[in-house]
């Protein structure tokens, strides 16, 4: 999927973590009632803002890695049934990592 979108820019596609649906008690939770997810995986990654000297500034994340976004940045598509998120790296919080 990643091959069919190429972000351009500093600009990051994101596929967003699933939420769960069903309480830990069984209650089913309503499309209507879920928050927007705030995680995410980065399936695609731009080339790089601009700088003043015409320079590409090199991204901080890269394919694969799981990150946390602003919860009303970017903007959504669905691509090939997959729903995913573009948006500006400024908008990536941070990188989750396991270490501890």
């Amino acid at each position: 999927m990643a091959s069919k979108i190429r972000p351009i820019g500093d600009r990051v596609v994101v596929r967003p973590a699933q939420k769960e649906e069903v309480t830990r008690s069984g209650i089913v939770i309503p499309d209507t009632a879920k928050e927007k997810p705030q995680e995410g995986t980065v399936v695609a990654v731009g080339t790089g803002k601009l700088n003043d000297k015409g320079e590409r500034s090199p991204m901080e994340v890269k394919e694969g890695d799981r990150v946390l976004f602003a919860k009303y940045g970017g903007t959504e598509f669905t691509v090939e049934g997959d729903e995913v998120l573009v948006l500006r790296e400024s908008d990536i919080l941070a990188v989750l990592t396991d270490e501890k």
